[in-house]
């Protein structure tokens, strides 16, 4: 007797900030601890939404965002956390909007990290630019929104060695050139954002595009052909590429194009 259609599981809401810097103009990446969902993908920092995340505690460590609902408020705090788990980085700023320093070394207590440092998260620094859902048919899948902002002056970018076991700034242009000539951790999802990107060659130019820019949401679907399988997604996503064909690939997450990690 044939099973019966699977459940469809439940995407989990995630985020991930494209981090840009000029001079050259170049993006912050990290590579995954091989034990990590995306076993060593060259990814942008993020992760799925804690409950944490939506605390209402966060109401006094915030700034801005005011037209956001709690939803959007923790997809942005999720945002901000998970970049500074993974390459401590802090994104938060004081009344007059500096970029305050983190006076703590300590990165498994980000709200205690926020109050210490004397600033709030600007919601508003977090420009959307991108939004994926892992394929329907994904065992593990992931509703990620992709932002974008400004490194601040002044902070080394260091990995967690938990997370992320590797972290380097490079140009868009650089890492699509390392995926054109075959880097296979360069994930779907992350080569698009990149070549969107790349279209940017400054951080004001970056932004204002991102800020003039519908996202749109890209639900991938997944394809099986003779030697392989084929990521789908639609011309109207605006990346100027459709297809992602994988040789002999099993449906896994990488194959499928899942674009974020918890």
């Amino acid at each position: 007797m044939a099973d019966g259609p699977r459940d469809i599981a439940i995407a989990r809401p995630a985020a991930t900030i494209l981090l840009v810097r000029d001079a050259p103009f170049e993006v912050l990446m990290v590579r995954r601890h091989p034990e990590q969902t995306f076993s060593s993908a060259l990814v942008f920092p993020g992760g799925t939404v804690d409950e944490s995340d939506r605390a209402d505690d966060w109401l006094d460590l915030v700034t801005g965002g005011e037209a956001l609902d709690s939803g959007e408020r923790a997809l942005r705090i999720a945002a901000f956390r998970e970049t500074f788990e993974e390459t401590a980085i802090l994104l938060a700023r004081d009344a007059d909007g500096r970029p305050v320093p983190c006076v703590s070394t300590a990165r498994d207590d980000f709200r205690a990290v926020v109050a210490e440092s004397g600033g709030t998260l600007w919601l508003d620094d977090l420009v959307k630019f991108g939004h994926w859902i892992t394929p329907v048919n994904g065992l593990k899948r992931f509703d990620t929104h992709f932002f974008l902002a400004a490194a601040p002056d002044g902070q080394e970018a260091k990995c967690d060695g938990g997370e992320a076991v590797a972290l380097e700034w490079a140009s868009p242009d650089a890492i699509l050139a390392r995926a054109s000539a075959g880097e296979r951790s360069i994930l779907f999802p992350t080569r698009m954002n990149l070549r969107r990107l790349a279209e940017s060659d400054t951080v004001d130019a970056a932004l204002a595009a991102a800020r003039a820019r519908s996202v749109f949401t890209v639900l991938p679907r997944v394809e099986r052909r003779e030697g392989g399988m084929a990521v789908l997604i639609p011309h109207e996503a605006g990346y100027g590429e459709t297809e992602n064909f994988h040789p002999r690939a099993e449906m896994t997450g990488h194959a499928a194009g899942q674009p974020a990690g918890d």
